[in-house]
């Protein structure tokens, strides 16, 4: 009996002690992320080179390499309406040497718009933060002569079926698709990879009206190569004080278009929670900040993993609704 007694006490002991991560396993995940990074670590991007988030991308990294003493390598994988940079990123190993900067629109549309995405937007990826708001206007060719919605309306009317638009979001497809039934137009939408391939298409009277994050335009709206039709934003901008709103404009507004980093799920909480950290150390550098936000026209908004979370849920539901009432199927 005693011996039976010593045992039971024996193992419960050894229960007890299971509860409790060995000092060794403690001290190799403090070295994990002390050590981290410990070699170039790779930003991967579904969108090409040039566009608005492309360029935060390296002007984040470059900052990171200074504070971390690693390269922070930006890699463009464009294509599938952004599907194949996100599978690239969901797939990579989940070690600390792999993260993502999107937009949006694979992140909350895709599920909605096509029948088979090749990864999980809901489960394959840790979100980190959400990084900037990007307000996105709806501008033309200075060579239409044209600077409101109406008057965009009215040459659609007059010239039926040879205006032509460019855009990678959604949503704003969806916005012009309602434009073109109310006003009973066609403007074609013709669409494009990247937003310097929209810039481009724009300036060069290609497609001469565009859709696009307002900080890749800043140099050819003041150069008054392309004009400011509305923006889609809850204000207008400082930098350009007389472009209304979407809503002043047309009674219509879309949820905000948002950049954020994400990591491949499984990556080890401590190595995300040192990186979310040195985010924030750069964003809220004032120099960074007025650089790098205000004067590119995009909204700081820096949040924490549990928050930008939360906010993916919502604007999922929001995206859910807008892809319904816009009759799209899924492809």
């Amino acid at each position: 009996m005693r011996r039976l007694g010593l045992q039971s006490l024996a193992m419960a002991f050894a229960v007890w002690l299971s509860a409790f991560p060995p000092a060794q396993a403690q001290t190799q995940a403090q070295s994990q992320v002390q050590d981290w990074p410990a070699r170039p670590v790779r930003i991967i991007i579904p969108l090409g080179a040039g566009g608005g988030g492309d360029v935060f991308a390296r002007l984040l990294a470059e900052e990171l390499r200074k504070r971390l003493g690693q390269p922070f390598v930006v890699e463009n994988r464009t294509g599938g309406a952004l599907n194949i940079g996100m599978r690239a990123c969901a797939e990579s190993p989940p070690d600390g040497y792999t993260f993502c900067i999107t937009s949006s629109e694979p992140i909350v549309y895709n599920q909605f718009l096509f029948k088979t995405l090749p990864f999980n937007p809901e489960t394959d990826f840790e979100p980190i933060t959400n990084l900037f708001f990007n307000p996105v206007a709806v501008v033309a060719n200075a060579g239409l002569k044209i600077g409101t919605l109406d008057e965009m309306m009215a040459l659609a009317k007059a010239k039926p079926g040879t205006l032509s638009y460019s855009t990678f979001s959604f949503p704003l497809v969806a916005f012009m698709d309602k434009m073109n039934k109310k006003h009973g137009v066609d403007i074609i939408h013709v669409p494009y990879r990247s937003g310097n391939e929209v810039v481009n298409g724009v300036v060069s009277g290609t497609t001469p009206i565009a859709i696009l994050g307002l900080s890749n335009m800043l140099a050819q709206v003041r150069a008054g190569a392309i004009v400011g039709i509305a923006l889609n934003a809850n204000s207008r901008s400082p930098l350009f004080p007389d472009i209304p709103t979407l809503q002043e404009a047309s009674g219509e507004d879309f949820p905000p278009a948002w950049f954020g980093l994400f990591a491949p799920k499984g990556t080890p909480k401590p190595i995300i929670e040192k990186l979310h950290s040195e985010v924030v150390r750069i964003a809220s550098d004032s120099d960074f900040r007025q650089k790098n936000f205000i004067e590119r026209a995009i909204d700081y908004a820096i949040n924490t993993p549990d928050e930008f979370a939360k906010f993916i849920v919502k604007d999922r539901a929001s995206a859910g609704r807008i892809v319904s009432e816009s009759g799209k199927q899924p492809q």
